[in-house]
């Protein structure tokens, strides 16, 4: 497989966005307000650069609408993960959110142009197979369907929207401008909703404020501008289930810095993950008919 620059983009903001349930876990700061942070910080460190270098071009109204909707999708997704990540466990919380590629699949089916390959659907499925291997199938029999679990739901299918949106949106717009006015509309989405919800805006301990930053830097700006640059080159279902290697890394990093165990039946799940991943860039199409026929 060619390593090219946006699969190399793709990599780096697959490694940046692993930290942000660790970051979550902590409990520094309550998920909406969280959320709304992230947001806010990371426009206020790239508003001045896009100005200042002039690398922000207006697109016309109807993408700079689509922009702004992207971002009020991605801020949902992210508040609506945040509660359940903070209200479950992370465990189930990234499971159902992963579960994205699937509806990214089937809206590309019925609304895209460019319908998924043969080699998504064999990779979807090793690669879901894999998730719940890692997570263990006893644990996906028991999920318990309350508020954290339709949240975790809820959070996937706003991601799958998103990424199908974006996709069409960067298509004609270049990445800085399209993150501005994402983030811009994301911030003032969000600041909104905590505003209305009575969230609070201060109070937090030095590394609460700390962690909040952190989330804006590592997890949004350079995990976002790196996705979004492979969004914008290769295909949104590929992307979309390559973000499922999150999962293995989240866990290498629970494992460091929380002390979470890894059994072998995670590193085995892992594995069967990754492969599936590994099928969708198979360049030649499987043919499920040759593969049972020998």
């Amino acid at each position: 497989m060619k390593i090219t620059k946006p699969r190399l983009a793709l990599i780096g903001g697959i490694l940046c966005i692993s930290i942000f349930p660790i970051l979550v876990k902590l409990r520094l700061a309550p998920g909406l307000i969280s959320a709304f942070y992230r947001m806010f910080f990371a426009v206020i460190l790239l508003l001045p650069y896009v100005l200042l270098s002039k690398n922000f071009k207006m697109p016309t109204l109807r993408f700079t609408l689509l922009a702004a909707l992207c971002g009020v999708l991605f801020s949902s997704d992210v508040a609506v993960w945040n509660i359940a990540i903070q209200d479950s466990s992370a465990t189930q919380a990234s499971l159902l959110t992963n579960l994205s590629p699937l509806w990214v699949g089937i809206g590309s089916f019925f609304f895209l142009n460019t319908k998924p390959a043969t080699n998504f659907w064999i990779g979807t499925a090793v690669s879901l197979f894999g998730m719940i291997t890692l997570v263990g199938f006893g644990f996906f029999m028991e999920l318990n369907f309350d508020q954290a679990f339709l949240f975790a739901v809820l959070s996937g299918i706003l991601y799958s929207i998103y990424l199908l949106v974006s996709k069409n949106v960067l298509s004609h717009v270049d990445v800085l401008s399209f993150m501005t006015i994402s983030l811009l509309a994301s911030s003032i989405y969000l600041g909104i909703l905590c505003y209305s919800l009575d969230q609070p805006f201060t109070g937090f301990s030095d590394m609460g404020w700390f962690v909040l930053v952190l989330q804006a830097v590592i997890c949004q700006l350079c995990a976002w501008l790196s996705i979004s640059y492979a969004t914008q080159h290769m295909r949104a279902t590929r992307v979309s289930l390559s973000l499922l290697s999150q999962a293995v890394i989240t866990s290498i990093l629970a494992w460091l810095f929380l002390e979470e165990q890894i059994t072998l039946q995670m590193v085995f799940g892992g594995i069967i993950l990754l492969f599936g991943i590994r099928i969708t860039f198979y360049d030649k199409t499987i043919s499920l008919k040759k593969v049972f026929s020998k």
